[in-house]
């Protein structure tokens, strides 16, 4: 069954001293992430339904981002809704140490679709504390202290998972103690190993992480944290064979191999969770965002058997006292339902192959400054160039101010053409709800269109 998204509400009217009232109070009062607090305007928004949402000024736009890629059903899908306002009549809180029926069906429902034996899961508030945990978990099973993680990755902007994180973000707050290596994972379209094919890059970049296990000492080393598809930092498709490879070193040195599916899982990647496409099975697999939309905040750690055999008879030395929140459990078993129900997860593998990808690529024939169109499902990224011939970026790495007027050019542009896009440094993704109809799709890609005759202006 194709899913059907909820018709956006036609009811809203302009409001605009509400929103200036809002504004007002956010401006006075909230302090917002990873921002300096006197640059930044935040949108006053006033409603949300299906893959749009509009401010107090009576402003629609088609959201191209799913919130930050989590509402992957949408927004107010009404069967999680009422799910958790049934669910907060019935029982709003309770403690972790108790069976409560909406968090065993939750972890139920995750187990039957994670791959191999993780079939034990831990819930968490989100994808930091998610990897924070997983981390642990490797370091109490293997007893080594050092973690191995990729440049141009992020896991997360808890102390930990922020250190493991392979881009900028990790600079202010990196001790040089927490006992992350970063190194390099294949991307082919900016090799650090001077590759030329798919399979050069897949045969170095293992080279080079097993050399850099080697120097660092295989016996110092719990894990190996990588993001199956990483998202923020480019939704880079690792070629074919280089997961694999990661899972046989592993197994080779007794490392614990973690995917962090944060963002890829529960249908983004037209499958249930990325690793899905490479047939591969970590040994702790983390997730947050879709598995419930981003309704109400939930994430989690999925364990192995042979992990979840260490606290067997050995106490787990962590927890949160939200672990498993019945309001967000019940979100995430009505979601999982939904997407069951409604095909979301065959519907964005058969809309990003037929529509999205080609799309984007018709856009890459046509704009200078699209140099490269990689992703799958409802994860996509369009890497913006200055040049498509030396590929340098559109903006330099980690651009701000007048060095990223040509991204914000080409964000004002989409969003004047009722967009509001995902953008990252060089980069625009296309990622929305994977449930979004074909017509909306269309309706983004046309936006995106005129968005990169913009970004064209600056290439040279």
């Amino acid at each position: 069954m194709t899913p059907q998204p909820s018709p956006v509400s036609r009811t809203h009217q302009p409001n605009p001293e509400a929103g200036a009232a809002v504004k007002a109070a956010d401006r006075a009062h909230v302090f917002h992430s990873w921002s300096a607090q006197d640059l930044i305007d935040p949108l006053a928004v006033a409603g949300a339904e299906g893959s749009y949402f509009w401010d107090y000024d009576g402003n629609r736009y088609l959201d191209f981002t799913s919130g930050l890629v989590y509402t992957n059903i949408g927004y107010q899908h009404p069967k999680v809704v009422a799910a958790i306002q049934e669910q907060a009549a019935r029982l709003t809180t309770f403690a972790p140490a108790f069976a409560i029926e909406a968090r065993s069906e939750a972890a139920r429902l995750i187990a039957e679709r994670t791959p191999g034996d993780l079939d034990k899961i831990f819930f968490t508030n989100g994808g930091a504390d998610a990897v924070e945990h997983a981390v642990r978990m490797a370091r109490v099973h293997t007893g080594r202290p050092k973690v191995l993680s990729a440049y141009r990755s992020y896991h997360g902007g808890t102390q930990q998972a922020v250190n493991i994180t392979g881009d900028p973000r990790r600079w202010a707050s990196d001790s040089g103690s927490a006992g992350v290596v970063h190194f390099w994972a294949p991307f082919l379209y900016r090799s650090r190993f001077y590759a030329e094919t798919e399979e050069q890059e897949c045969a170095r970049a293992l080279e080079h992480l097993e050399t850099t296990i080697a120097f660092e000492g295989p016996g110092t080393i719990a894990a190996i944290v990588l993001e199956t598809i990483p998202g923020t930092a480019g939704i880079m498709v690792p070629p074919p064979g280089y997961l694999a490879g990661v899972r046989e070193l592993c197994d080779t040195y007794g490392i614990v191999f973690v995917l962090d599916e944060v963002m890829a899982g529960f249908g983004r990647t037209g499958e249930w969770f990325a690793a899905d496409l490479f047939d591969v099975v970590p040994d702790l697999m983390t997730f947050a965002k879709g598995v419930n939309s981003g309704y109400v905040p939930l994430g989690g750690v999925a364990i192995s058997g042979k992990i979840a055999e260490t606290f067997g008879k050995r106490p787990y030395p962590g927890g949160l006292t939200y672990s498993g929140h019945p309001l967000a459990c019940a979100a995430a078993v009505a979601t999982i339902e939904v997407m069951a129900e409604e095909g979301v997860v065959e519907h964005a593998r058969r809309l990003g192959a037929e529509v999205v990808e080609p799309g984007l690529r018709d856009l890459a024939e046509r704009h200078p400054s699209v140099g490269e169109v990689r992703g799958a499902g409802m994860f996509w990224a369009l890497e913006l160039v200055k040049n498509r011939e030396t590929r340098e970026p559109l903006v330099p790495y980690n651009a701000t101010g007048e060095a990223n007027a040509p991204m914000a050019a080409f964000a004002a542009a989409a969003k004047a053409h009722g967009l509001w896009p995902f953008v990252n440094m060089n980069r625009t993704h296309v990622v929305p709800p994977c449930n979004i109809s074909e017509a909306e799709l269309k309706e983004g890609l046309a936006a995106l269109d005129a968005a990169l005759s913009v970004a064209d202006e600056h290439t040279e």
